[in-house]
């Protein structure tokens, strides 16, 4: 019996590395495709885009983030954190799943109330006019309604691990994105052309991947009051640092569109383009490692095992890709075109900025999807202190001064969130 024992762990160990490793390769994979795919759309955009236009296109795309952050508040961390517990039960999975759509549409209203007067001003601050700016605005509505489900239709496949399904939609999403674009973008190179082209694909993504959530997930059903109590508690726990990272997760893109050129909104917004590699880690995470950290039993040595591992592989793997920015940059800036060549520091310094913003991000992601938030009261002054005192040292006048600024916010945020995860993985009670 001794001799059956032994051999049995090592092959259900095994197995799971196995299966673990055939997810990472998928995911790996179907995302390495996404953002080459992305990638040329996005070169097709800065190419073809006059620097006023593509400086308009920023705007826009920075402004749909902020608002699917305040459409969110926290939710999907919510319903991914309720899910969690009842992932093996179709029913009550599907409970929490339509709870937490529920409440998205209701955010949602507030999120356009608060962002539109903001963007319109943004727009017509770098040029635009007023129909201009209209129709900018228009043109991000479909992206921005098919994002109020998608995160939220995603749970139940992350949960049950059904990965593959995931990122084929992912995949015929990002092709006909470059269809679009490319059909319409030789004939009309306008932002809100580009747009509308890249926001139609997510509203076929989102049928899709409703069908693909009811294979374990009834969401069919009203809201539970229960389950709603539950998810906006943990919301408005984490709700106030949502809204604090909507401005200071874009601070680059917000204090140059205010204090620089529409010049510099168009350089920020092409070496963020570059920035889509993260994407790739971005996914691998969120879809594999935080749904397995957030199903994980409350065992402090395994939590503090598993966190440690995670983090140092993300530091590992960030670490080589800012070595290869730094000895291969006029390769990388030849993709976006003779009008961006010369921005070889500002390529490094706005990926290590990326990097680490990562890094915070990460962090972030575990300890949220375990039902813990770091309280608004410490963690918005602490980060305003932190940009108040980079601000001061700084020139953020210049595009340089703005990415350094970027690195000192994002490096603090890192270290604030690894701490906070460290602090609250001790404080777990059963160890074995």
């Amino acid at each position: 019996m001794k001799t059956e024992t032994t051999t049995a762990l090592p092959i259900s160990k095994y197995a799971k590395l196995f299966e673990l490793g055939k997810l990472v390769t998928i995911t790996g994979a179907a995302q390495l495709i996404i953002q080459l795919i992305g990638f040329v759309s996005a070169v097709i955009v800065i190419r073809l885009l006059p620097t006023q236009q593509y400086a308009l296109y920023t705007l826009v795309n920075t402004m749909l983030g902020t608002m699917i952050l305040l459409a969110d508040g926290g939710i999907s961390t919510g319903v991914m954190s309720q899910g969690g517990k009842v992932w093996q039960d179709r029913q009550k999975l599907g409970l929490v799943i339509a709870t937490g759509l529920d409440l998205r549409r209701k955010f949602a209203v507030g999120s356009l109330l608060v962002a539109v007067p903001v963007l319109l001003y943004l727009l017509v601050h770098h040029g635009a006019s007023w129909l201009m700016a209209s129709l900018l605005t228009l043109a991000l509505i479909p992206a921005f309604f098919s994002s109020l489900s998608s995160t939220l239709l995603e749970v139940a496949p992350k949960l049950t691990q059904d990965i593959a399904p995931l990122q084929k939609i992912q995949v015929h999403t990002n092709i006909l994105r470059l269809i679009l674009t490319s059909l319409t973008i030789f004939t009309f190179p306008w932002a809100y052309v580009a747009i509308f082209a890249s926001g139609l694909p997510p509203v076929w993504a989102n049928w899709q991947l409703r069908k693909k959530s009811a294979r374990y997930a009834d969401t069919d059903q009203s809201p539970d009051l229960v389950i709603r109590k539950d998810i906006l508690t943990f919301v408005k726990r984490i709700l106030p640092g949502a809204i604090y990272y909507c401005a200071s997760g874009q601070i680059t893109i917000w204090l140059i569109s205010v204090f620089g050129s529409t010049t510099a909104v168009a350089q920020v917004g092409a070496l963020g383009r570059l920035v889509m590699v993260l994407s790739v880690f971005n996914v691998l995470f969120s879809t594999l490692i935080a749904p397995r950290f957030a199903r994980l039993p409350d065992n402090r040595t395994l939590l503090m095992s598993n966190y440690l591992k995670i983090t140092s592989a993300m530091v590992l793997v960030m670490a080589l890709l800012l070595v290869f920015v730094w000895l291969f940059p006029a390769q990388i800036l030849w993709a976006l075109g003779p009008a961006y060549a010369n921005l070889h520091t500002e390529l490094f310094l706005n990926i290590a900025g990326s990097c680490l913003g990562l890094l915070a991000g990460s962090s972030f992601s575990l300890y949220t999807h375990r039902g813990w938030a770091i309280k608004p009261v410490i963690l918005i002054p602490l980060s305003i202190a932190a940009i108040a005192v980079s601000a001061y040292f700084l020139d953020i006048s210049t595009l340089q001064g703005i990415l350094l600024l970027n690195i000192c916010v994002a490096g603090f945020e890192a270290v604030m969130h690894m701490l906070f995860s460290v602090i609250m993985i001790n404080k777990v009670s059963i160890t074995n």
